[in-house]
């Protein structure tokens, strides 16, 4: 699932709007791994392709995401969440990879329980912000929400201080239609996703009914300008699902060394 761009600085304090989304209960996750939200449905083996561009110093550049369900689960304050491993390219130089954790609420809500990315130059690992539920202030925040309401209020996508994720969205359009390599969707769910820390920025996410995430656009002071647009969307077979395993399980076993304070205090992926 594409996201806004891993390196943060930590962010000021929160203000009347950017603050921990309210109601978290883990209680509320009777089937946390079943996530069935039409607007992000998360299939264990689907692989889905996004190809677009950004902006850097000025100069245009291709830019490509490979967001993969795998099979494997992680237990984040009790609850049992997806994971998926995503990997960032540009100009097909891989730039950063990562893993994300979700579960859905027994109201149809999904939440983001965390993530860790390493971002990479020349091959070298630079940088990992990682933050997870529960750990150094971090708090769960709410990705798609099963009821989406235009003019109703923002949510936060999660809540890591310690390195400055502070995104927060909002339902900007519904019942829109759109056209994408992939093909064209209707029923169309517009979503306005900003930060704390890069005011004046906003990204578009739009979610197809029973697909999922299928074009990223922006507007206002947006420095990159990135562009997305879902390229295909399949089912990996047996024997490339167990690759997309042994990626995720190989970018854990660095995470493990290299985050031992914020996500060397979660249980292994199983």
């Amino acid at each position: 699932m594409p996201t806004t761009p891993a390196s943060r600085t930590p962010a000021p304090k929160p203000t009347t709007e950017f603050v921990p989304q309210p109601g978290y209960n883990r209680s509320a996750f009777a089937r946390s791994t079943a996530v069935t939200n039409k607007w992000f449905p998360l299939r264990p083996g689907m692989r889905m392709t996004f190809r677009g561009q950004t902006i850097e110093d000025g100069e245009v550049i291709r830019h490509s995401v490979t967001f993969i369900v795998t099979d494997l689960t992680k237990v984040i304050d009790g609850v049992r969440t997806v994971a998926i491993w995503e990997r960032d390219y540009s100009d097909g130089v891989l730039e950063e990879a990562e893993l994300a954790y979700f579960a859905q609420a027994d109201n149809g809500d999904v939440w983001h329980f965390g993530q860790y990315p390493e971002v990479y130059e020349e091959g070298k690992v630079v940088e990992s912000p990682a933050w997870i539920h529960g750990v150094k202030g971090a708090r769960a925040g709410i990705t798609v929400t099963a009821n989406p309401v235009v003019g109703g209020p923002s949510y936060s996508q999660g809540w890591g201080p310690a390195v400055g994720w502070s995104d927060r969205a909002k339902t900007y359009r519904t019942n829109q239609r759109t056209c994408v390599a992939a093909g064209c969707f209707t029923g169309v769910l517009v979503t306005d996703e900003y930060s704390q820390d890069e005011p004046g920025a906003h990204q578009l996410k739009y979610y197809a009914p029973g697909v999922g995430n299928v074009r990223v656009g922006f507007y206002g002071n947006d420095p990159t300008k990135e562009t997305l647009e879902l390229t295909s969307a399949r089912m990996l077979s047996a024997a490339d699902l167990a690759e997309a395993r042994a990626g995720a399980l190989k970018l854990e076993k660095s995470a493990y060394q290299r985050s031992k304070d914020v996500y060397g205090r979660t249980p292994p992926l199983r």
